[in-house]
């Protein structure tokens, strides 16, 4: 191995949610103030870090896939394991010959300690940290977000819930939250640094606050009052903290963007019970219509599994049913996946691979009307929109409020539109995106 430098090159390899993407940022900042250099393209790296994602066993599979071939690559490479996989598997992870530092997901700020260690004395280290009932969220540091016009600003981490098919509690351990006054902090560098949307990420984002008898409402209001912040979007929420008084507070904020990724998992009450899910098919359209009650150009999106463990034809049907009836914006939808540690994967009445890929092609299908309706839906209409990318394809790209992509010609206007704001007619749609025009309120003399 290497003697000890800081002047090495580092790339990322990040796996999962956007939980992740925060990490990563944050793990980027800690190697830049240490002295080592993060780069774009692999094969100027020294130092190869996996930020894992352990939700699937297919994701596994992947990583362990990625470290092979890196290692095959470059032999001489050092590469680092972190992330809910190692801390979630430990002894598997240390067993991975290709990882010469593996870290699970506490303790991150460790990380440049730990590298000049392993760069020092040439050897393997594992340092997986275990959770413990009275830990601290811990933020790591971050103002930029390479490559986004979006800030993502993790404020939670951990869960309570126990899922019965879930790894996560095991790989994040319990609920903490980010402290109001740090969370304004984090948002106000952002806004120095141009960002103009915030997105609130966490692991189950609706237990934010709980430490101190709040709830994410307080997120989205501190973050809202930082002078530069024209936006805050929220992650994925499960439903069953999304009361009335948070859907009020939030409806006063001009700067919240009403898209509500709302994890569902099934629609068939038997299933909810067996995935120990904390709510029934009747109180999430209760919570649904509540949602649309107070934001009516919302979207809400959700995540939908099939072939949980017993899960018959009649109650698949029942799931399928019921989610075509909430008229989603959008479906994650995904094969239940037995992860070692949870109640289910002892479950009997495992499904069939032939039933889950018939279901998920049936999933699919509906998963794919409802998105068209929904876009099909927007024509007409009038939003602001925040522009991502510079002109490619043709096509100048961003986001309404409630998250639908819009896409206008990038002939007029030639100039880059990218962080800006400008208010777009919606014009017609297509399986993917919407296309419009800026309206005589959207142009600006500089165009």
């Amino acid at each position: 191995m290497r003697r000890y430098r800081t002047d090495l090159n580092c790339y990322f390899y990040t796996f999962g949610c956007k939980v992740n993407t925060c990490e990563t940022a944050g793990m980027q900042s800690l190697l830049q103030s240490a002295g080592y250099t993060v780069v774009s393209q692999p094969e100027e790296a020294d130092i190869f870090l996996f930020n894992s994602c352990t939700v699937t066993a297919s994701g596994d599979s992947r990583l362990r896939h990625a470290m092979r071939k890196v290692r095959r690559e470059h032999p001489d490479a050092l590469l680092v394991l972190t992330g809910c996989y190692p801390q979630a598997y430990p002894d598997e992870a240390a067993a991975i010959p290709e990882a010469d530092l593996v870290l699970g997901t506490k303790h991150r700020s460790r990380l440049p300690g730990l590298l000049a260690e392993l760069c020092q004395n040439h050897a393997r280290i594992a340092a997986v940290d275990s959770y413990g009932a009275q830990d601290d969220f811990e933020a790591l540091p971050c103002d930029t977000m390479p490559d986004n016009t979006r800030a993502f600003l993790k404020i939670q981490d951990g869960c309570n819930c126990f899922c019965s098919y879930c790894i996560i509690p095991y790989a994040r351990g319990r609920c903490r939250s980010l402290p109001p006054e740090e969370l304004r902090k984090a948002a106000a560098g952002f806004a120095e640094n141009g960002y103009r949307e915030i997105v609130l990420c966490g692991i189950n984002l609706g237990f934010y606050g709980m430490e101190w008898d709040d709830s994410l409402a307080e997120a989205v209001e501190t973050c809202a009052a930082v002078p530069g912040v024209e936006r805050v979007r929220l992650g994925s929420l499960e439903p069953e903290r999304l009361t009335e008084e948070q859907l009020s507070r939030l409806a006063a904020l001009p700067q919240f963007c009403p898209q509500f990724h709302l994890s569902l998992q099934s629609g068939c009450d038997r299933t909810l019970r067996a995935m120990n899910r904390k709510y029934d098919s009747a109180e999430y359209a209760v919570i649904c219509q509540r949602i649309r009650r107070y934001f009516p150009d919302c979207a809400i999106t959700t995540d939908f599994m099939v072939g949980f463990p017993g899960e018959t034809d009649e109650d698949f049907r029942d799931s399928l049913a019921f989610a075509q009836r909430m008229a989603f914006a959008a479906m994650h939808v995904f094969r239940y996946s037995p992860r070692a540690g949870t109640r289910a994967a002892a479950f009997p009445e495992q499904c069939s691979g032939a039933e889950k890929t018939a279901r998920m092609e049936q999933a699919q299908k509906a998963a794919k009307t409802a998105k068209e309706n929904f876009l099909k839906s927007q024509i007409g209409t009038e939003f602001p929109v925040l522009f991502e990318r510079e002109r490619g394809d043709g096509y100048h790209v961003g986001h309404t409020p409630n998250g639908t992509v819009v896409r206008i010609s990038a002939k007029n206007p030639k100039k880059s539109l990218r962080n800006r704001i400008f208010c777009v007619r919606i014009e017609e749609s297509d399986a993917e995106c919407c296309y419009g025009t800026l309206t005589e309120s959207g142009l600006d003399e500089d165009l």
